[in-house]
């Protein structure tokens, strides 16, 4: 068993404005993501200030898709009793098919708008995604949320939340998974096999539906859902 390494949830404070680790993931992910894909958009015809309206919509896809996607799938009855709890991002509550649902949505309307290919867009996109993937994993493993299933792994750790038995450190293993395999596998893809607008995106779903399927199943299930039919979790599911 491994210890579970106490880091504070707050990367920066100064007086009442607190930075946490999960916002430094999200600005982390999507100004990276954002550069890496600069050039390739600039190919694609975006001009610097088309580049920056697409990021920004992008940005607000995530984030909004992302916490109605949660109060949705998750938590409906929850948010319904506690209304005030909806802008409350800052306790957590993102889903990745919200964001992922968002950002599609905002992305087919900017590429309408301008004239760009829509498939060749979101084929950068969601190359760009897996680094985004990556740090919020790692801030969900800081933060000591969504651990693993109980485990007798050398790799175990006992979580501050989740009980006195180890775990399965999940989060590390969709980081690796979900955000650095799938960021590899897809940067030699684009780079070495001729594809066609809408294929590398379907290479990024098939990838990373595998990869969260397998790692789901080491993954706690959600208290307030457990497994459907007692098989699946949500996530498996979607």
């Amino acid at each position: 068993m491994i210890e579970f390494p106490s880091i504070s949830p707050v990367f920066y404070e100064i007086g009442h404005f607190q930075l946490r680790w999960y916002g430094l993931a999200y600005v982390c992910g999507i100004g990276m993501g954002s550069l890496l894909v600069k050039n390739r958009l600039r190919n694609l015809g975006f001009s610097s200030d088309e580049w920056v309206h697409l990021i920004t919509m992008v940005a607000i896809g995530i984030l909004l898709g992302g916490r109605l996607g949660y109060i949705i799938i998750y938590d409906p009855s929850f948010y319904l009793k506690h209304p005030a709890e909806i802008l409350a991002i800052w306790h957590g509550g993102m889903s990745y098919h919200g964001g992922a649902a968002g950002v599609f949505l905002v992305t087919f309307q900017v590429c309408k708008t301008l004239k760009k290919s829509f498939w060749s867009v979101i084929d950068q996109l969601s190359w760009a995604s897996t680094i985004g993937i990556f740090f919020g994993r790692i801030a969900n493993f800081i933060n000591g949320e969504l651990f693993g299933r109980p485990s007798t792994s050398p790799w175990a750790m006992v979580f501050p939340n989740g009980g006195p038995l180890p775990r399965h450190p999940s989060q590390l293993y969709e980081a690796l998974s979900e955000g650095l395999l799938l960021f590899i596998g897809l940067g030699f893809a684009y780079r070495w096999l001729k594809l066609s607008p809408g294929q590398g995106t379907a290479l990024y779903g098939m990838g990373y539906g595998l990869c969260r399927f397998i790692c789901e199943g080491f993954r706690q299930p959600d208290p307030q859902i457990g497994l459907l039919m007692g098989i699946v979790s949500t996530g498996q599911l979607f």
